[in-house]
């Protein structure tokens, strides 16, 4: 069993829900980036996605492509992504770790090297938008070899019959995009998104993860009720701009109310 899917076990058995949350690599400093995983994991997220920076993030929104742009204006690589995840790890850092990138930069350091440094790091999965399950063979067996979960997205446009295919492919968790479109905010949950997590949630057998839009705790508390996990991204990269001269103290205390609203749900559906 993987550390992703140990976590999600040990949660299930609690009766609770994953809390993952995404930050950009290297943003908004290089310095910034242990200090806010150290953070991270003691304000409650159970996985968290570190972003690669990328020049051409499809499917980012303006948040985090702004975020993305400054990390690679701060001069950030994979290489020395790799290098400050290995010294997470070896400072004590437990939470699984997942990195979200494109087939370009992984295509480029080549599929088997990439894999194989970020299991040697201490990173437990990788997400690549824009792979699909036809073309993702050589990542599926690179990342089998290296112990390394490989978690593709499903979205609301997916068909009922790719969704089986997508769910029985990915490892770890499925992602469950909960909008169309890009990543960012969103006021309310679309009225066609719970039909399309009841049915997800139906035909996975790996945990369910649901992001795209997530940027209050009563969103994520009512978005819990579908899937098995909830995934912040644009707001918490928000969060962490705005409170960057504070030690991220909004950024800790929006994650904490964000875990809080999980817990409280989790306790009156019992």
């Amino acid at each position: 069993m993987t550390k992703i899917a140990r976590t999600f076990s040990i949660l299930k058995k609690q009766k609770r829900k994953a809390l993952i949350g995404y930050m950009t690599a290297g943003f908004p400093t290089k310095s910034s980036l242990k200090t806010l995983v150290r953070k991270l994991e003691a304000s409650g997220l159970d996985i968290l996605e570190i972003g690669v920076p990328f020049s051409d993030p499809i499917a980012d929104g303006p948040t985090i492509q702004h975020s993305s742009q400054i990390a690679l204006k701060n001069g950030v690589t994979l290489e020395w992504i790799f290098k400050s995840v290995n010294e997470l790890r070896q400072e004590r850092v437990q939470l699984p770790i997942v990195f979200m990138s494109y087939c370009n930069p992984i295509y480029a350091m080549g599929i088997d090297a990439f894999f194989r440094k970020a299991a040697s790091s201490g990173v437990d999965g990788v997400i690549i938008p824009d792979l699909i399950p036809e073309e993702g063979a050589p990542y599926a067996l690179a990342a089998k070899r290296h112990g390394i979960d490989l978690i593709y997205l499903v979205a609301p446009t997916t068909p009922k019959a790719r969704i089986r295919i997508v769910a029985g492919k990915t490892t770890g968790f499925l992602y469950a995009v909960s909008l169309t479109g890009v990543t960012g905010v969103q006021k309310a949950l679309p009225a066609e998104a719970a039909g399309f997590l009841n049915y997800t949630t139906s035909v996975s057998r790996a945990p369910v993860a649901v992001g795209f839009g997530i940027t209050t705790p009563d969103q994520a508390r009512h978005i819990a009720r579908y899937a098995d996990g909830v995934i912040v991204g644009s707001e918490l990269i928000r969060q962490i701009e705005k409170s960057k001269s504070l030690s991220f103290t909004a950024a800790c205390a929006f994650v904490n109310s964000l875990r809080s609203a999980l817990d409280k749900e989790t306790a009156h559906a019992s």
